[in-house]
């Protein structure tokens, strides 16, 4: 008989629930989120739950300025779709994640059916944001930071307004830490995108 899930204690909102003992489907999992979409729910590559409450106004507030910034550069460049945090994703090594912002290019966008588009469908975003909210802990942000790095991402933003930091994760490269950051590029990944990191401060 399975064991139920474990709850590990957290100092902030976020609540893990351990249930490598019980698992769960892909399709339990889409029913799991269907049922609680006041939630966010994620799931780690070893099947483990993150459950998350809503966001704080302002922190909201914050990615709401990050994801408009976003999304007024991709429909001027044309080349891709962006996405907010309640876009999730199925990454190769199974996990399945919300980045607070994420773009894709058209080209990997329109091969997918118009099934998968509205599914948890298997696909790494080439870009991804993570703003780090005072819930957060800055280890478990960090490694989904290389997650999605490790899984086919070209270019992760983690946004640290809390300790006014800005660390820019690539392929093959080690994290590089940008303190009191003000114009953050998008490289050749997302070319003639800026973001001023003094808007979250």
């Amino acid at each position: 008989m399975a064991r139920p899930p474990a709850i590990q204690p957290d100092t902030g909102t976020r609540i893990t629930l351990n249930i490598r003992n019980v698992g769960l489907t892909d399709d339990q999992f889409d029913r799991l989120c269907c049922d609680n979409r006041d939630l966010q729910i994620e799931m780690t590559a070893e099947k483990e739950l993150i459950i998350m409450s809503p966001t704080y106004p302002e922190t909201d507030r914050k990615n709401a300025k990050i994801t408009q910034r976003l999304g007024n550069w991709a429909e001027q460049d044309g080349t891709g779709v962006f996405f907010g945090s309640s876009a999730i994703f199925t990454l190769p090594n199974g996990a399945k994640r919300s980045p607070d912002g994420a773009w894709i290019p058209k080209s990997r966008w329109d091969q997918l059916t118009e099934e998968e588009k509205n599914e948890c469908t298997e696909i790494c975003p080439d870009f991804v944001i993570e703003l780090r909210s005072h819930s957060d802990r800055v280890p478990d942000i960090e490694a989904k930071m290389e997650e999605y790095i490790a899984n086919g991402s070209k270019l992760g933003w983690l946004l640290d307004p809390i300790e006014n930091r800005a660390t820019i994760y690539r392929p093959d490269q080690s994290p590089q830490r940008i303190d009191s950051p003000t114009i953050i590029n998008g490289d050749s990944v997302l070319p003639g995108f800026k973001f001023d990191f003094k808007e979250i401060l």
